[in-house]
């Protein structure tokens, strides 16, 4: 029998300076591995993404959702006051993470050289969308644009169509909160083995551009990558499609290996279709026009159970609010709804991976505005009467 322990990155802080969806889902991710997260807004407006998209006095969903287990304090590093208490609390962080354009935290005077004299042993991680060095450095951008450099919204399109737009931000979510939380966590290894600390530049285009392989491997072969929809896993061959059914949904066929793409034709009833799986030399048309033109004929629902037991990579395309009640992810428990204060039940994806002798909480629900200013500042030593000048001084809120 085992008991539950606290999840790996307990004991390890991190003040987080990041806004808006990649550095908070990367310190989301932090979080729920047990880090101290805190989430230090400016006395502003903070992080804007708390309104984005929602009525005014409400918080967006996707806030509450990718800030939870984290704690929430308010600081104007435009005033030395403010700037100071970053510091002081810098000494005894692990990991620091920023997302703004770069130079600016430098101009705040809490970049990384500001801090790692404070702290050698500091893990600090810069997030931009393209570096910190080269000619688009201090460019703007966002999701789209990345993508759009790295070579993948090019790629993003059914054959002779328009690029399309994911409604998952890859650039965001791959390259800036994955790549990131992959380098810290490599970093804070060192860290704890040698005390000295580690700079982390992560530009979001590259984190798509280093991925981008298949499309990179037609450039080697070929000299230049293949019209989107027409590659081997963007649509060309008929084994490896989405087919659209008579009710106007989706089936995706992903049978890549000749046993499962046999085993669709049998339930298709068109064995003469097996000779068409990677149709290297001859027209793959005939058999995606085929499969097209049966899949049409029934509806989604009768596709699925048509498929029922039949072990060969078919699924229907759902919506995620069917997603929502699949069999599968309700076993895994991927969908949580945690208790707000202010917002009420708010519905949230689980982390995506499961450890051993440490359950999924939801610690803390997502901060208000300086929620813990006044308990983490307590923490760090301070009395009240420093507390209440450095809120006369306007430095915290």
């Amino acid at each position: 029998m085992t008991s539950d322990r606290p999840g790996p990155l307990a004991g390890i802080r991190v003040l987080d300076l990041t806004r808006l969806l990649p550095g908070p889902v990367c310190t989301l991710h932090l979080a729920d591995l047990g880090a101290d997260v805190i989430k230090v807004e400016d006395t502003g407006a903070g992080d804007y993404a708390r309104t984005l998209g929602v009525a005014p006095g409400r918080e967006a969903p996707v806030f509450l959702a990718i800030n939870r287990n984290k704690r929430g304090i308010r600081l104007d590093l435009k005033k030395p006051e403010g700037r100071a208490v970053f510091l002081e609390l810098a000494t005894a962080a692990q990991v620091v993470i920023e997302s703004f354009r770069p130079g600016v935290v430098d101009r705040l005077g809490v970049g990384y050289e500001a801090v790692r004299a404070v702290n050698p042993a500091i893990v600090y991680c810069a997030i931009s969308g393209y570096g910190q060095t080269g000619p688009y450095r201090e460019r703007a951008g966002h999701d789209l644009n990345y993508n759009s450099y790295a070579g993948f919204t090019d790629q993003t399109a059914m054959p002779g169509g328009e690029p399309a737009i994911p409604n998952l931000q890859v650039a965001d979510i791959l390259g800036g909160a994955l790549v990131p939380a992959m380098g810290i966590l490599a970093a804070l290894v060192e860290a704890q083995r040698t005390g000295q600390g580690r700079y982390i530049d992560v530009a979001m285009t590259e984190g798509v551009l280093a991925h981008n392989l298949q499309a990179l491997s037609a450039v080697a072969t070929q000299g230049r990558a293949r019209p989107a929809g027409e590659d081997l896993l963007s649509g060309r061959e008929a084994c490896y499609q989405v087919y659209r059914t008579r009710d106007g949904r989706h089936m995706a066929v992903g049978a890549l290996e000749p046993k499962f793409w046999d085993e669709v034709c049998e339930v298709l009833q068109r064995p003469d279709l097996k000779s068409h799986h990677w149709a290297r030399d001859h027209d793959p048309a005939p058999a995606v026009l085929a499969l097209r033109e049966i899949f049409a004929s029934r509806t989604q629902q009768e596709w699925v159970q048509a498929f029922e037991g039949r072990d060969c990579c078919v699924s229907p395309v759902l919506r995620l609010e069917e997603a929502l009640h699949d069999p599968q992810h309700e076993a895994r428990g991927m969908f949580v709804r945690a208790a707000h204060p202010v917002a009420g039940e708010v519905l949230q994806f689980a982390p995506p991976l499961r450890l051993s002798q440490s359950p999924f909480t939801v610690r803390r629900h997502a901060p208000a505005p300086g929620e813990h200013t006044r308990e983490v500042l307590r923490e760090a030593g301070y009395d009240e009467a420093r507390v209440e000048a450095l809120a006369a001084a306007g430095a915290i809120a």
